[in-house]
């Protein structure tokens, strides 16, 4: 809980609302060119659309085919940035294409594409794409379909396997550079005196308490909250009566959905990018953490966007398409381990259009049209460019202040930033080797990067915490502790699903919840209270989001009568 009574005392020059990753990037970027900044998100960091992507940085190799040569260029050139800003979090990805006849997408075209791809990366340090003619292909991917198969293209992007964890590390970037920042903190008000918006109303989702954050005279607003773009400027209040900033709709969101499966017979040593059979939407096939990553739908979504959950229909086209594209995989229902889905914000355009023709190029609007001048919305940004989004909204806000933009400073390395050979690790590995499993202290590294230091230090303190959270994991207790005490995780879901990936591995983390809340009552200052609401609200949260509802009835019988 944020210290209140002082936030209200204080004036900020920009307050950014939605603390996802494009608005982490852009507190980091206005704090770090001495802006007064706060960020107020009403969840946790990365809560929505930036936790539930295919987390791959990548320039779009499907928007050639829409003529979106600027953001593909865009995307490149943000994806080396990351490459070198975030080594331990942003890694080389090859993914192969493979290329069948009677499709939408020809062999000359995907070729073509791929030609296009590495003139727009001119300035890249991964590898060029190379072609392999039908009979290579089929030797080095034996197990996928032959039927009509022509060859196939492989070429590089990257992955952010902890795409969570980017979005922390620009949170915790613009903390060190003087942000304030907030979770669990939701606006409730934007109170106008003409056409500038003076003070937000805002209340801890928690305690309930409330309180007032006020711009400076020159502040400038942000609204950087992706599917809740629209109902955030129906908040606007003008003299303590409701006065909605604009009229027409903004966003009008697709779900993606993707599942999460064990390795299987066949399955791929690199990532696939292929076109579904029967209808030949591209997806993805990405080895994650060691499993794999199957995605994603494209569908329009106009529903409750607080519980958003791939829906049974979805699992079976990715299982059916899958197996489709690998037949000795023979995937089923029973295979699926974790299941997630999230809300594209894209503008919104009449359901007829097509999804995968919706423009994937973000845009700033200006509020001024509605009436409001120190108001600025961000519709659409996707994962790869968000360094880039943020410096654009930051300069857009300092023309609106009328003063001279300072240098943006983003490309420097965030906190995290450290490379596999440097010293530290060696250091580290000498220092903890008598203590802890080398997978653990390399696991912690993958994580964390340098800031693991932090986490090992935690172990010094208490023996205890070196202990593992689960045998079958590299994961330790001191993780659980340092998330409440250093990274701001205030449930059960923050430090499961986006301080580490123990949901995904583990049962949906159910079975370790009982080590977690002993853990946190023992060393973070947990009650006894805390832990059983929390446990609760774990359940609610994981059968609104993620189990299937095919399992549902299966899993409410499991749990105590209490959770259900």
């Amino acid at each position: 809980m944020g210290d209140y009574p002082k936030i209200q005392a204080e004036t900020y020059d920009l307050i950014v609302i939605g603390g996802g990753i494009n608005g982490a990037g852009v507190a980091r970027d206005a704090a770090l060119r001495g802006l007064k900044t706060i960020l107020i998100e009403k969840g946790d960091f990365a809560g929505a659309t930036s936790s539930w992507s295919t987390r791959l940085v990548h320039g779009g190799l499907r928007y050639l085919e829409y003529f979106e040569f600027p953001l593909v260029r865009e995307s490149l050139r943000e994806r080396e940035i990351l490459l070198r800003t975030a080594p331990h979090l942003v890694k080389p990805l090859l993914l192969t294409v493979p290329v069948y006849g009677g499709r939408s997408r020809p062999y000359w075209k995907i070729w073509a594409g791929m030609l296009l791809y590495d003139v727009f990366s001119y300035d890249k340090s991964l590898p060029t794409h190379r072609m392999l003619p039908n009979t290579q292909f089929q030797q080095l991917f034996r197990s996928l379909d032959k039927e009509n198969l022509k060859g196939g293209a492989q070429y590089y992007d990257a992955q952010v396997e902890y795409a969570e964890r980017l979005c922390l590390e620009n949170i915790i970037a613009a903390k060190q550079a003087g942000a304030t920042i907030l979770n669990y903190v939701e606006v409730t008000g934007l109170d106008r005196e003409g056409k500038r918006i003076n003070q937000l109303n805002c209340r801890d989702v928690f305690s309930g308490e409330t309180f007032t954050v006020k711009g400076s005279p020159k502040a400038v607003v942000i609204n950087t909250s992706g599917p809740w773009v629209d109902r955030v400027c129906q908040l606007g209040r003008e003299k303590d009566q409701p006065a909605a900033i604009g009229t027409t709709r903004k966003i009008g969101g697709t779900k993606g959905s993707h599942i999460i499966v064990d390795p299987f017979p066949g399955a791929p040593e690199t990532s696939l990018y292929v076109e579904a059979k029967s209808d030949g939407r591209p997806f993805f096939i990405v080895p994650w953490l060691g499993m794999y990553l199957i995605g994603t739908t494209d569908i329009y979504f106009n529903e409750n966007l607080e519980a958003i959950k791939a829906d049974n229909d979805e699992i079976d086209y990715l299982l059916r398409e899958t197996n489709g594209i690998i037949p000795t995989a023979e995937l089923s229902r029973q295979d699926v381990k974790f299941t997630y889905s999230g809300v594209r914000p894209l503008p919104y355009v009449e359901p007829s259009q097509k999804t995968a023709a919706i423009t994937r190029k973000h845009i700033v609007y200006d509020h001024d049209r509605d009436g409001v001048e120190n108001l600025l919305s961000l519709i659409g940004g996707k994962l790869t460019t968000y360094r880039q989004v943020a410096e654009e909204l930051v300069d857009a806000s300092y023309q609106k202040m009328g003063l001279p933009a300072r240098r943006c400073e983003t490309d420097t390395p965030l906190p995290g930033a450290i490379f596999p050979n440097d010293t530290r690790i060696g250091q580290a590995l000498y220092d903890y080797r008598p203590q802890l499993p080398l997978k653990t202290i390399h696991h912690l590294f993958s994580i964390y990067g340098a800031r693991a230091l932090e986490v090992l230090q935690l172990t010094d303190e208490h023996e205890e915490l070196r202990e593992k959270i689960t045998p079958a994991l590299p994961d330790i207790k001191a993780q659980l502790v340092y998330g409440v005490r250093s990274e701001m995780a205030q449930t059960l879901v923050d430090i499961t699903r986006r301080r580490t990936t123990l949901a995904m591995h583990a049962r949906y983390g159910l079975d370790l919840l009982p080590t977690i809340t002993e853990t946190l009552q023992k060393y973070a200052g947990w009650t006894q209270e805390k832990c059983d609401r929390e446990v609760i609200a774990y359940h609610d949260y994981m059968r609104l989001n993620c189990i299937p509802d095919y399992e549902l009835e299966a899993w409410e019988k499991a749990l105590s009568p209490q959770m259900v």
